[in-house]
This record gives structure tokens, sequence and C-alpha cells, in this order.
């Protein structure tokens, strides 16, 4: 345990860790037990019956599947770039001084930020009819919610700056733009990754509502196959280990990245790299 740790938590006595050794296998043995009762009622349902799980073999299903998820990251991708642009647009608008803009950058992020996802891609999917394809009704929809969303994260993760930044700035005699841009985003950044991955992963799933616009994703390939195969359940975990493999993918990322940031702040301390030599 670290000092930092001990100086917030006790360290923990026999009697304590008696106790959390007794409540660790009650909750180990409970799980195990679940587990067994959910491969119990799949051998009674016959859904571990191998006919049910044949189709994945077949190399057409597995291609379909490889489409599905490819259509699915496709929108995950335009929907994260302009949920992004989105959001520092209207993060940056609520903290701009000229109060009609702040006015309604904030009123349009409440107004979107209070209409569900689902609606907004029936909005977007009617309004264009005939001029905007599935592809970009889910996109726009996806992204005018999570952006608005994001642009409260960036908002907030500004303003957790601490004021004495932005003051040092004005003494060297920077600018307000330069401020934001040099000094106050960098900073905010750092603290907001964690916050905007997690988004990203509500994007990510957000963008399977898309099948109801018939836009052929994941789940719209894992709904289809289900039902021609007649194996909906079976079906719909291989869907699932495959949105958690792409969700996965996105948190490996923002760790990568974390780590690079991490390293960067380090070398910086010590005297090593461009911000020290600057």
């Amino acid at each position: 345990m670290t000092n930092a740790a001990l100086a917030h938590f006790d360290v923990p006595g026999p009697k304590q860790k008696r106790t959390i050794n007794i409540v660790s296998v009650i909750g180990t043995v409970v799980f195990i037990g679940l587990i067994a009762y959910v491969i119990y009622r799949f051998q009674v349902t016959g859904q571990l019956d191998p006919k049910k799980w044949d189709p994945f073999t077949y190399s057409d299903i597995q291609l379909a599947l490889l489409q599905g998820l490819w259509s699915t990251i496709r929108v995950a991708l335009m929907s994260a770039v302009l949920t992004l642009a989105i959001g520092f647009i209207f993060g940056l608008a609520q903290l701009s001084r000229v109060k009609a803009v702040a006015g309604t950058a904030t009123v349009l992020m409440e107004l979107f930020r209070g209409v569900p996802v689902l609606l907004l891609i029936f909005i977007m999917f009617y309004i264009g009819a005939g001029n905007l394809s599935p592809y970009w009704s889910v996109v726009l929809g996806v992204a005018a919610y999570n952006g608005m969303v994001v642009a409260e994260i960036i908002r907030a993760g500004i303003l957790s700056v601490p004021a004495g930044q932005q003051e040092a700035g004005k003494s060297i005699g920077l600018r307000s733009p330069q401020i934001m841009m040099l000094i106050l985003l960098p900073q905010a950044l750092r603290a907001m990754t964690p916050t905007l991955v997690s988004q990203m992963v509500v994007m990510l799933k957000d963008s399977a509502l898309g099948y109801l616009v018939t836009y052929t994703d994941l789940l719209y390939v894992v709904n289809n196959i289900g039902r021609d195969f007649n194996n909906l359940l079976p079906t719909f975990i291989v869907g699932a280990a495959l949105y958690v493999g792409l969700n996965l993918c996105i948190s490996g990322v923002a760790k990568l990245l974390e780590m690079r940031q991490s390293l960067k702040l380090s070398f910086s301390l010590k005297g090593v790299g461009p911000a020290a030599r600057q």
C-alpha cells in the first residue's frame, strides 16, 4: 500500500482481514453458483445444442458478422469525430464572455441532451427521407446527443483547472485564446480523458439503435442470423462478445494515451523533453 493510501485509509486489522476474506469467499461462491445456474438453464432449454452454434462455423455467417462489425465501427468512428467537434465547439461557447453566445450554446445543449438518442435518430431519418441515408441518420443522431454531453464534460474540465493557471498566463502577456489553447485545454484534457472514454463507449452502444432505421450494423446482422437459424440467444451472445471486444479496444487505446501523457508529464518535471527545454 502506498503512503498516499495509508494517509487516507487505516490498515485492516486481524478481525477486518478475516471479515474481508469471508466476504470474498462468499462472493466467489455466489458468482460461481450463478454461472453454474446459467449454464444449467442453457442446457435445459437446449441453448447448448451444437445445432444452434454450428452456423457460426459457416464462412458466409462469419463474413456477415464481420461486415456488420465494420458497419458499426464506421458509425462509431464518424460519430466520434463529430461528437468531439460538437463537444469542443459548444463546450468553449458556454465559456464565452459574450452572453448571447454562451446563452445560446447552453439552451441548445440542454435541448439536445433532453431528447432520447433514438428520437434524434428517427428525426434525422424522417427529415432526410430520400436524401439522408440510414448511415448518416444514425451518425448525426448519435453525434447530436453525445456531442452535447461531451460539451458539458469539456466545460467542467476546463473550469476544474485552478484559476491561478489563467492568471499566470495573463501575467506573461498571453491573450485569452492562447491561454485556452496552451494552458487550460492541455491540463483539462488529462483530467477529462477517463470521462471522455466512458462517453465514447456509451456512444458506441448508442449506435446499435441504427438497426431500427434499417442500418445494417452488427445488431441488425445478429438479429437476422438469430431469426433465420432460430438461435437468437447464442447469436446475441456472440454479438455481445463482439461489442465487448470493441469496448475493450477503446479502453486499451485510452490507457495507452493516458500512459503517454503521464510519461510526457514526468519527463517535463524531471527536466527532460521539449517542455522542459523551453
